[in-house]
């Protein structure tokens, strides 16, 4: 093939390159052809929160249980989670950040929603998966000390209570039912005024049977002293008796003030956390207690360095229990009976088949290293970021307008040629927004930042073709023909171009590894743009041009110098 019919192909390739990227750009222009408008609209610009409004969740993160050195990576597992639950739904233009300290916190900011409720209700769904280990005897007791400890302001002031109401119950002229009804912390008698009816001996706890049986405990009488039992603190009225020996009944009322123990919150104090979580998680299937139709169970396995955690807890606690939590709540608390290695374990449970497959989901997609908690909800109008846009595409077009006027005044012919190589630089760049949503995984979303990116790489691209055509005209002076001039122009201000351009990508790199937010898009941004102006200014720009040089040219030289 001759070298003029390979630079024919090259133009008319530049040429189809200009229509794609001008029609994706800017539909408009096929408006008359509805069926070709409708196809070349669908993609669309994945605008910022900035630009189009929205909500900023913030979330703050519980770190609090994990050593100091391991924090970090817990705060970054659980922006990866919260990310890929996010993404899943389709809403990749979510910008989900971290940010550590004291009081780490996810920042997770969602363009365009018209309310939170359902981002809300999504990322609350995300599970936080714990395994906590049972204590010792020993630490048990020391748990057990403080946590008295910490409940005996409020068992303080209970018992106070409880006196001050004994005084008025023993006032005859005190109906002992009202205050019953409006005081007793017993549910099963409180509404009935603390009646207990007619019971036997030892029907009630030792404390209570011991006073209410008492001989010298007479009928209508409010015992003097508090009673005391696990349950709390009691007031008893003695009302009647019946029988006697076995058959002896006493019929009796009281009021309960319940004292706060550690065994009414549950057994949760009994354990303590471990470091294997939700992060650990490499598989979760839904099997069954047996062969057929059965109780669901979840079936979980566990990566390299869960299950080498998991060998460790459970060759400890032999013999004793291993409690696995969902969100805080327990779930199953099985007796280890012998060391697990294999990293697999279940967690069974009263579960229905659509519960089992929905735990399943919410697993699979990602269980929360550490509790998050939302702390603030704000909402972001659009007009603001609309009234930026603007302001940012204005600043831009009339950039670029006086860009090409000054190419075009200055160099002339081969400034008009800048000027075709800037549009399809801009319009390349326009159609990577749109198609980057419908053709990747990995849609661009484009802020005030961004914008400001792009802006900066036309700069960068007007740049590289200065360089070239004041090459070029160097060469000219020296007495080179105009062909010549240009390919020497080009190959002489190549590495000009490249170690400027390769500098900013450098810079750009670090700033997409080590920012955050908006700095990441700026940097993304540019990156793209110094690319692609390096194309369009070293392979565009050079094809048009040696495609329409030729001897008109030679003999119209003042349209290139003066």
């Amino acid at each position: 093939m001759s070298i003029k019919n390979k630079l024919r192909i090259q133009f008319i390739s530049v040429i189809i390159l200009a229509i794609i990227v001008g029609l994706v750009a800017y539909p408009q222009t096929v408006k008359f052809i509805p069926s070709l408008y409708n196809f070349l609209e669908k993609p669309k610009i994945n605008l910022g929160l900035d630009l189009q409004g929205g909500y900023r969740l913030e979330y703050a993160v519980d770190t609090s249980k994990i050593s100091k050195d391991k924090r970090a990576d817990a705060l970054q597992a659980a922006q990866d989670v919260l990310e890929r639950k996010v993404n899943a739904t389709g809403t990749s233009e979510a910008l989900i950040q971290s940010i550590p300290g004291d009081h780490p916190r996810i920042i997770v900011e969602y363009p365009g929603a018209k309310n939170a409720d359902e981002l809300k209700k999504l990322i609350k769904e995300t599970p936080f998966l714990e395994f906590k280990e049972e204590m010792t005897p020993e630490e048990q007791s020391v748990e057990k000390k403080k946590f008295e400890k910490m409940l005996k302001p409020g068992n303080d002031k209970t018992k106070a209570q409880a006196d001050d109401i004994l005084k008025q119950a023993e006032n005859n002229d005190v109906d002992f039912s009202k205050l019953a009804k409006k005081y007793s912390q017993d549910p099963g008698s409180k509404d009935n005024g603390g009646d207990l009816g007619f019971a036997k001996k030892g029907q009630f706890v030792p404390e209570f049977d011991k006073v209410l049986f008492d001989k010298n405990f007479k009928n209508g009488e409010v015992y003097p002293e508090l009673v005391e039992s696990n349950f709390g603190w009691h007031i008893i009225k003695k009302i009647e008796e019946r029988g006697e020996g076995d058959n002896r009944e006493v019929h009796a009322k009281h009021i309960l003030f319940v004292k706060q123990t550690p065994d009414l919150f549950g057994e949760d104090w009994k354990y303590k956390s471990t470091d294997l979580t939700g992060k650990n998680l490499k598989n979760v299937e839904v099997g069954f207690e047996q062969q057929g139709l059965s109780t669901p169970k979840i079936i979980f396995e566990l990566d390299s360095a869960g299950a080498k955690l998991f060998a460790d807890i459970s060759k400890r606690n032999i013999g004793r229990r291993v409690a696995i939590y969902l969100d805080h709540k327990l779930l199953t608390a099985p007796t280890i009976q012998t060391e697990i290695t294999n990293g697999k374990a279940e967690i069974t449970g009263n579960y229905t088949i659509e519960e089992a497959k929905d735990l399943k989901r919410k697993l699979n997609e990602g269980a929360l290293p550490v509790p998050i908690k939302l702390v603030s909800q704000q909402s972001v109008g659009a007009s603001l970021g609309k009234l930026s846009l603007e302001k940012s595409l204005k600043a831009g077009a009339m950039g670029l307008l006086l860009v090409g006027i000054f190419m075009i005044l200055y160099y002339r012919f081969l400034g008009i040629i800048a000027v075709i190589g800037l549009l399809i630089y801009s319009a390349m760049m326009i159609s990577i927004f749109k198609l980057s949503g419908t053709l990747s995984s990995w849609p661009i979303t484009l802020t005030l930042s961004g914008i400001a990116g792009f802006i900066l790489s036309i700069g960068m691209a007007i740049d590289a073709n200065i360089l070239i055509f004041e090459r070029i005209k160097e060469e000219l002076k020296n007495g080179r023909r105009l062909e010549s001039a240009i390919d020497e122009g080009f190959r002489r201000a190549w590495p000009s171009i490249r170690d400027g351009n390769y500098s900013t990508l450098i810079t750009s790199v670090i700033l997409v590894f080590v920012g955050t937010g908006f700095i990441k898009g700026f940097a993304v941004i540019l990156i793209i743009g110094v690319l692609l102006s390096m194309f369009s200014a070293i392979v565009l720009v050079k094809i048009i041009l040696q495609f329409l040089v030729g001897d008109w040219l030679e003999k119209r030289m003042w349209l290139i110098k003066k």
